[in-house]
């Protein structure tokens, strides 16, 4: 298998994103998703709208987002779509909650876990796709980037249960009552990323952005500040490269915060999901970095 390429862009700045996006050489067409994560309330560290708003201009698209599946100001449709507006989601682009009005379920036929996954079912109004990662470590998932969004980021409130639950139940008011041995979850989540990447065949491109960098999500509404400096702005083809290249990156400097991000990750085996990612052959681990200006 040829390596995969993953262009990368030192300089943290919303022009940047456009700069990187533009390297892949993919035109994403019709009506684009632009998944990112909207931030819980009371976090500081996600992306903020007016970071994005270059590159969802350019796109014409459209921030979609779903809700979650743990208490919260996101776990209700309700109560999610009054936080986007707090956050200036909705007052600078148009916002899609997918699940709003349900879900429904793609097949996996060679999910090692899963054999379905619950997407929010506004999914199927977009013709392509830009999955905008903030790359941090995760409580759960060890680290957060493009997989995560592919796999949890796209889940429905009964979807996200059914991963985290390794595909035994659905319902939220259980779901800590369920938790598997950690990596069937992230086995779990490899198959349903290998799902969202393949129905958008082709017309789906990633990027990830390691600013802000924290050992915990943009989920925790009281994420530890940062403890790294930025490192640039990432994007690829491959979901299962980018993650790679992104943690290679973590690993090989010489920032000593990165030690904080490392003991999150490898304490959950984080990087596992890479790896079973790769197995089901929707992305490659081998990958060759790129340096743009």
């Amino acid at each position: 298998m040829t390596k995969s390429k993953v262009y990368i862009i030192r300089k943290v700045e919303p022009e940047s994103l456009i700069k990187v996006y533009e390297a892949l050489g993919i035109k994403l067409e019709g009506k684009v998703a632009v998944k990112l994560h909207s931030g819980e309330k009371g976090n500081k560290n996600y992306l903020k709208p007016e970071f994005v708003k270059p590159i969802v201009d350019y796109l014409n698209g459209v921030v979609v987002e779903c809700n979650t599946a743990y208490e919260g100001a996101r776990n209700h449709s309700d109560k999610h779509l009054k936080l986007l507006d707090e956050h200036g989601w909705t007052g600078t682009f148009k916002v899609d909650l997918l699940d709003e009005y349900g879900y429904i379920a793609f097949e996996i036929p060679n999910g090692k876990i899963i054999k379905e996954n619950y997407v929010g079912r506004d999914i199927l109004k977009y013709d392509s796709c830009l999955v905008l990662s903030h790359f941090k470590g995760h409580a759960m998932g060890g680290y957060g980037g493009a997989l995560k969004q592919l796999s949890i980021g796209f889940a429905s409130s009964e979807g996200k249960t059914w991963i985290h639950t390794a595909g035994k139940t659905t319902d939220q008011t259980i779901l800590f009552d369920n938790l598997p041995e950690q990596d069937r979850f992230l086995e779990a989540m490899a198959d349903a990323a290998s799902s969202v990447h393949k129905h958008f065949n082709g017309k789906i491109a990633y990027i990830n952005c390691m600013v802000n960098i924290s050992k915990d999500c943009d989920c925790d509404g009281e994420a530890a500040p940062p403890c790294m400096k930025d490192i640039g702005i990432l994007a690829s083809l491959d979901p299962v490269a980018i993650d790679r290249a992104c943690m290679d990156l973590v690993e090989n400097s010489d920032d000593n915060g990165k030690n904080i991000v490392l003991e999150r990750v490898n304490s959950l085996n984080g990087t596992h999901t890479i790896d079973a990612s790769a197995l089901l052959g929707f992305g490659n681990k081998d990958y060759e970095l790129i340096e743009i200006e």
